[in-house]
């Protein structure tokens, strides 16, 4: 990549380097154990000019999310936000039978089942086949297609123009942040809304959340950035909500420059507090790295610990964010023995670069560990009362960070 991602200055500002790693969403099979995985560097920068917080290595979007192992609808927290927000948006924008609803990046249909349950028309854009087909079974029509401006062309002379759009924590995940923003631009009608969801760059840093660095979260935002490439693309933000999703979210509610949706405090009080965090200033990037080393030394410390007294560790969440975190730390299966996942899609495989295997949940009560780390620490809570068994042989949860905590 020869420049930022968005306005195309030159990268030469350092935030955190996690150094080379493997794909955090590319399990392998157990036929494939101990083989070489190929390792990208994975090295986030900020642009001097536009502040945006982004990856400096490029891997090609089709090697990630062709075939993809993610599908919401086994977080059922998730699929109950999205039942709140297809609600939520319902009612403020007045959406009915004669509307349609677009999500880009519509993953297995687990947000537009519930709009279409209220008989709202919906269409899902989403680039992998697979869990698409998923979404095709429920009844939700599925473009199979990456957005970007020529798609959402394709779709307009079509007749598919949209009331609502929704891009829930897929902006991040856009190489091409231009082409992919100048869709919206196409697809929106004039008086249309699109609102889009991502981790706030502001809780990444205050809450050291570098796991949630991997490579095919190219960009890492603020409402600050965000606002810059909206506007850059004839759109901009008329209000905010803060979301405690994926460790602190922020909603957008964006709409054409001169549609008329007025601004909101929500709006004024997310740029108050990133101006109050000094986001509009290089130096509240500058002291990242070293506060991420403190948390690699403090997992691998503890780690060290609990092998000296002969405890087993074991990890819960074969999320993509863990393994950043294991991969960054140099954590490998000779650390910690399982990991354990409900998806049956990553069972029978091994983590990605530290080859710890992943079985089924019921394996823990087989397994006793002393200690179950959770990787998803945003899911701690839900974690820990669904596994609150560890607790009958006197087991603990630990979670790295934004430190670690033995709980």
């Amino acid at each position: 990549m020869s420049g930022c991602r968005f306005c195309h200055q030159p990268l030469t500002r350092s935030f955190v380097d996690l150094g080379l790693q493997p794909l955090a969403n590319s399990y392998v099979p157990l036929a494939k154990a101990g083989q070489p995985e190929p390792r990208y560097p994975l090295h986030a920068r900020v642009c001097d000019g536009c502040l945006l917080v982004q990856v400096d290595h490029d891997v090609p979007a089709e090697a990630i999310f062709s075939d993809y192992a993610y599908f919401s609808s086994y977080a059922t927290s998730w699929v109950e936000h999205a039942r709140r927000y297809a609600q939520a948006m319902t009612e403020r924008f007045r959406l009915g039978p004669q509307s349609l609803v677009v999500e880009v990046a519509s993953n297995d249909g687990y947000l537009l089942q519930h709009f279409k349950a209220a008989g709202i028309g919906v269409l899902g854009v989403e680039p992998a086949a697979n869990v698409a087909a998923v979404a095709e079974q429920k009844g939700i029509p599925s473009e199979v297609a990456f957005f970007n401006r020529e798609t959402a062309q394709r779709l307009r002379d079509a007749g598919k123009a949209a009331d609502l759009m929704a891009a829930n924590n897929v902006m991040a995940h856009v190489p091409e942040l231009n082409q992919f923003i100048s869709g919206f631009t196409v697809l929106l009608k004039p008086q249309g809304v699109l609102t889009v969801e991502f981790p706030h760059l502001l809780n990444l840093i205050g809450q050291v959340q570098f796991d949630t660095i991997y490579h095919e979260h190219y960009s890492y935002l603020s409402l600050l950035a965000a606002e810059k490439i909206f506007a850059a693309h004839g759109l901009r933000v008329f209000d905010v909500e803060e979301l405690p999703t994926h460790g602190g979210s922020l909603r957008l509610y964006v709409c054409h420059r001169h549609a008329d949706h007025t601004d909101t405090v929500g709006l004024a009080r997310v740029r108050k507090k990133e101006a109050a965090a000094g986001l509009d200033t290089l130096a509240a990037y500058d002291d990242f790295a070293p506060r991420v080393k403190a948390v690699r030394d403090e997992l691998r410390g503890f780690l060290t610990a609990t092998k000296t007294d002969g405890k087993k560790v074991c990890a819960y969440g074969a999320a993509a964010k863990g393994n950043t975190l294991l991969n960054y730390c140099g954590v490998t299966a000779q650390d910690i023995a399982a990991a354990y996942d409900k998806n049956p899609h990553k069972q029978q495989h091994l983590l990605p670069g530290s080859q710890i295997p992943i079985r089924g949940p019921e394996a823990i009560a087989e397994d006793r560990p002393d200690y179950l780390l959770i990787l998803p620490w945003n899911l701690k809570n839900e974690i820990a009362a669904e596994q609150a068994q560890v607790r009958g042989w006197n087991g603990h949860f630990v979670i790295a960070i934004p430190q670690l905590q033995i709980f």
